[in-house]
């Protein structure tokens, strides 16, 4: 009997495999990160497919200066992942307002970055560098391509976003519907999807920058 408590205690400190702790996850949760490894390599093969035809590239390299808004939409993006992060730990706090704040702020810094996206275009087009590739330089194409494809993803977080901010507004209104919010191990969830989900695109857009600016 003593044996077989004292084996039962041993197998309890046991650290769980890798495959027990995927068990244990959600479904929802497990299905978000397989999204994340096919959108990794998605851009993996974009990325790829950019640096070959750049390395190839007839026309020397820093001929067009790199778009600044790219580098200012930079920065608010690691804003946004700052107040994203922010709201999950206002969650725990029970604090509806702020988190309604937080996730409001980073909506917005969101869009934000979605609009200085599009200024680095304009930037790129000023100088000469087209999406046509009409320059004799095709890997701009890639540029516009690979951005954009990450402003898509970072829109869908926006709207993941813009859903989670109407109920939160919604349930802080009343006591017993901010209670209900609250220990509802759902709306626990999908904060954390959220959260990881935007920090995902952020050192997305980090790997993409330092690319860009290595080969551009």
């Amino acid at each position: 009997m003593n044996s077989d408590k004292e084996r039962n205690k041993v197998g309890a400190r046991r650290t769980p495999s890798a495959f027990a702790r995927m068990e244990r996850m959600s479904p929802l949760l497990m299905l978000l990160y397989l999204s994340m490894v096919g959108i990794t390599v998605l851009f993996v093969i974009l990325v790829g497919a950019y640096s070959h035809t750049r390395y190839f590239s007839a026309l020397p390299s820093g001929l067009h200066s790199f778009p600044r808004y790219f580098s200012i939409s930079t920065i608010v993006l690691l804003v946004s992942s700052y107040t994203v992060n922010q709201a999950r730990r206002i969650y725990q706090q029970d604090d509806m307002n702020n988190l309604a704040r937080c996730l409001g702020a980073t909506m917005m810094l969101g869009a934000i970055f979605m609009g200085l996206q599009i200024a680095g275009w304009r930037e790129l087009d000023a100088q000469g560098a087209l999406f046509s590739g009409e320059d004799g330089d095709a890997s701009y194409t890639y540029i516009y391509l690979i951005s954009g494809l990450h402003i898509v993803h970072v829109l869908g977080g926006i709207i993941f976003l813009f859903v989670l901010l109407l109920r939160t507004l919604h349930a802080s209104r009343d006591a017993v519907r901010t209670l209900v919010y609250i220990r509802n191990p759902y709306r626990r969830l999908q904060l954390r999807m959220l959260t990881v989900y935007w920090h995902f695109i952020d050192v997305l857009w980090l790997g993409l920058f330092v690319v860009f600016l290595f080969l551009y």
